[in-house]
């Protein structure tokens, strides 16, 4: 098993109301068409965000026109955000850079070689021989994945410290000019933001009378037929968001199933479930997640107030609410699920348990 010692999240600049950013992105979406601009504001307001932190001041944003720009500009300042989530998750969890064994970096708004993981171990000081995992295209699910497939390695490796890296910035793949109702809906729904975690697996020192939860199981999910539903197009102006109206439908038809299967295998049923931790996709997301499962009013409200608060961070947006449910405090032995969806579309899966009480991490 693995055991979470800490988690962190990071964010740029101060929050921006849901109003202000759109009184500056509304225009450069719309290009002038009155009609469209009317739309992305009702679309807007029904994204259940209040306020998003973003990487630029809002009035650069329509000096970005260039991918190749926006994308200096993520490697930039995603290092810069990645840094201080990692170095956060470390010193809540009372280690050091030069500890870690492995880092697990997972974005999906820019790219780069090397990655950001790379430039994190001089600005962190890690060791020169620290394992690194850069991962790329998992969308939203990312953060998700990058804990499963972190429990994975620490199962094999029960002596080492894992650190694991989310970082996005997903304002600098706005596409001026572009009046699809995705990229309208997207311009309003996705924020900046980044989180680090760091876990041990069962052999580590720091492992024993943690009062954070083990990681008990994980599990993926791909479903056929749905490559058209989430992802991005990438071309000469960077990453167009591909993001499908029927995407709360596949959730809602195959989630409870693949939920249902991995807690079965560990005698557990949903009602078991004191903590669901469900990455803030959207409010069709997450109404999707809780009538699949049947879950009470209230099971998701860390994901629709960090929804609210910060917008969908893509991979890191489960991390935040990871850390929301942290900080509210857990009984004993409590069981809970944490679940993502990206493109694929994949749904990612991680069972937790709390074996004692307290806040931790």
């Amino acid at each position: 098993m693995s055991h979470l010692l800490a988690v962190a999240p990071a964010l740029p600049g101060p929050p921006r109301s849901q109003q202000e950013i759109l009184d500056v992105v509304a225009p450069l979406v719309a290009a002038g068409d009155a009609r469209t601009e009317a739309l992305a504001r009702r679309l807007h307001a029904g994204c259940g965000v209040r306020t998003r932190h973003l990487a630029l001041p809002l009035e650069r944003y329509g000096e970005v026109r260039d991918f190749g720009q926006a994308n200096d500009l993520y490697l930039e300042l995603a290092t810069e955000l990645a840094a201080r989530a990692a170095a956060d998750a470390l010193d809540r969890a009372g280690l050091s850079a030069q500890d870690v064994d492995l880092v697990f970096l997972t974005s999906v708004t820019g790219v780069g070689a090397p990655s950001v993981d790379a430039l994190l171990v001089d600005r962190l000081g890690l060791r020169r021989d620290v394992t690194r995992v850069p991962s790329f295209g998992l969308g939203c699910a990312g953060g998700a994945a990058a804990l499963a497939r972190t429990h994975d390695h620490l199962t094999g490796h029960p002596h080492d410290v894992a650190l694991v890296v989310s970082v996005e910035l997903c304002s600098l793949t706005l596409q001026p000019d572009d009046p699809s109702p995705a990229n309208l809906v997207a311009s309003g729904l996705f924020g900046d933001g980044a989180a680090a975690a760091v876990l041990v697996g069962d052999d580590h020192p720091a492992a024993a009378g943690t009062t954070g939860p083990r990681v008990v199981a994980v599990g993926s999910r791909l479903y056929p037929g749905t490559a058209d539903h989430l992802g991005w197009r990438v071309g000469a102006s960077g990453f167009r968001i591909v993001l499908s109206a029927g995407l709360p439908d596949v959730v809602r038809a195959g989630v409870a199933a693949d939920v249902e299967g991995l807690l079965a295998a560990h005698g557990r049923k949903p009602g078991d479930v004191t903590r669901w931790v469900v990455h803030a996709g959207g409010p069709r997301i997450l109404d999707a997640v809780q009538d699949a499962l049947g879950l009470p009013a209230d099971a998701l409200d860390a994901s629709r107030a960090s929804l609210a608060d910060v917008g969908n961070l893509s991979s890191a947006s489960v991390l935040h609410v990871l850390d929301r449910t942290l900080r509210a405090g857990t009984p004993a032995g409590s069981p809970g699920v944490l679940l993502a969806f990206g493109p694929g579309v994949g749904l990612e899966m991680v069972l937790l348990e709390w074996s004692t009480g307290g806040h931790g991490c």
